[in-house]
């Protein structure tokens, strides 16, 4: 069996995480998502719109996702140790990075490999805030 992961906010739902979580479940047996809970997002001084566990329940509603657990910290290799998975899946806004070169290194010392799904440039969290917040600024 093929244990796959990834982690996100996934705060305001929206296309671009149907893909990763669809196209992450096709190459694995079990797909399990980390949900980044509130204080994880405030690391990045910023405040999600939808609560924690609003954002696992609509995760888990999803029907590409077999388990969901809170993402508490940055460290994947603590999550490897709680959730032994097989394959790793991150968006390709982070592919040859600093933090993620060194990350996807010490993943491969435990056989775990790295797949960079394309980041949906068109659809993001961050995109639907700023065109709310001007929208209700007009």
């Amino acid at each position: 069996m093929v244990i796959g992961y990834t982690t996100g906010v996934f705060d305001l739902f929206h296309v671009g995480h149907v893909r990763l979580l669809r196209n992450a479940k096709a190459m694995c047996d079990k797909l399990i998502v980390g949900v980044s809970t509130d204080e994880l997002v405030w690391y990045k001084n910023k405040q999600p719109v939808i609560t924690f566990e609003d954002r696992k329940e609509v995760v888990a509603n999803c029907k590409h996702v077999d388990l969901v657990v809170p993402q508490e910290t940055m460290d994947k290799l603590d999550a490897h140790d709680r959730y032994k998975f097989d394959i790793m899946f991150v968006g390709d806004d982070w592919y040859k990075t600093d933090k993620w070169d060194s990350v996807e290194t010490q993943l491969a010392d435990r056989h775990v490999k790295v797949i960079y799904f394309p980041y949906t440039n068109k659809t993001s969290s961050t995109l639907i805030n700023k065109t709310l917040e001007n929208l209700r600024t007009e």
